[in-house]
């Protein structure tokens, strides 16, 4: 694995680390939730006893973590008369908007027609200037990019942004803070901003396993090659974890300080939502559920006595399987 820690802070300004993102935490703190945990044994979900925590993110503003770093962005740069753009699989689309809603900005988002219409309709909710169109988060960046040349509005990336990777590592504080205690972190992966904000903040201190879809692996393609590249970008979770392509300064950090990568099999995933509606009532979209799918699945196995967290990041879906629509 890489291990240059130093390429993420020669792109940016912004230092990526502990001092960082507690300053970051006390500025966007008015306007996020401290999203719960719940305790739980391995055998509450069919697998062997082990502790078991669940950072219940999907519990957030906008219904994904990523109104951390929406808020970090809009709070800490200058925004421009033109107001804020994003591009979008989805939830960061809705975060913006609904952080923009907030704060009393102009903000426009692109989204690719894969986006799925519970996050479609949480950015309409919130007032955004919807644009959907191209196939793929890469389709709805570059619609993004030709509208800022146009507008002059700030850009707000999704994944490969300072202030983004900042309000991302925010959960890691909070999560630290509750349970202290863990020797494991699942982390589901699409772009990296929320592995590589995580992992700037423990730095270490917990082993913290990535999580992608067999049909999205963009950090573990990029692990192989040494960089950066172009991966597949489908299945079930395409809305949330399917980007193309992990973010530079993601990568710098994630391959820094991430254990391993594990994938998983879309089946996976739709069998890990099940099990978290049918054991907790916790409604988790596809990319929300992925982390859990690597122990349903035995991607990951832990030891009897290892304190395994798992990230719950998003629920922003309107079916789950076995429901009807």
């Amino acid at each position: 694995m890489v291990r240059d820690v130093g390429e993420a802070a020669r792109l940016s300004a912004v230092p990526i680390d502990e001092p960082q993102i507690e300053k970051t935490y006390a500025v966007i703190r008015p306007h996020v939730r401290v999203t719960p945990v719940l305790e739980l044994s391995g055998a509450d979900a069919g697998l062997a006893p082990f502790p078991l925590t669940l950072k219940l993110e999907l519990l957030q503003h906008s219904g994904s973590f990523k109104a951390r770093g929406a808020f970090a962005n809009l709070l800490l740069r200058t925004i421009p008369p033109a107001g804020v753009v994003a591009a979008s699989g989805g939830n960061h689309g809705a975060a913006v908007a609904y952080a923009a809603m907030r704060l009393g900005v102009r903000a426009r988002i692109f989204v690719p027609t894969v986006s799925s219409p519970a996050k479609i309709s949480r950015i309409r909710g919130y007032g955004g200037e919807l644009v959907v169109g191209g196939e793929r988060y890469a389709d709805a960046l570059a619609a993004s990019q030709t509208y800022v040349a146009e507008s002059g509005a700030l850009p707000v990336h999704a994944f490969d942004q300072a202030e983004t990777l900042l309000g991302q590592g925010t959960l890691g504080l909070e999560l630290e803070r509750q349970t202290p205690a863990l020797d494991t972190l699942l982390v589901a992966v699409g772009g990296g901003g929320l592995i590589a904000g995580i992992a700037s903040w423990y730095r270490g201190r917990v082993r913290i396993i990535a999580v992608e879809p067999t049909l999205a692996p963009t950090l573990n393609d990029a692990i192989r090659a040494g960089e950066p590249v172009d991966a597949p970008a489908g299945g079930v979770a395409a809305d949330s974890l399917a980007p193309r392509r992990i973010g530079v300064t993601a990568f710098a950090m994630a391959t820094s300080f991430v254990d391993r990568v594990v994938l998983v099999e879309d089946a996976d995933i739709i069998r890990a939502q099940a099990t978290l509606w049918d054991k907790a009532r916790i409604a988790a979209e596809p990319g929300g559920a992925t982390a859990m799918a690597a122990l349903l699945s035995g991607a990951y196995v832990p030891r009897a006595d290892e304190r395994v967290a798992v990230i719950v990041c998003g629920g922003n879906t309107t079916t789950l399987p076995g429901l009807a629509p």
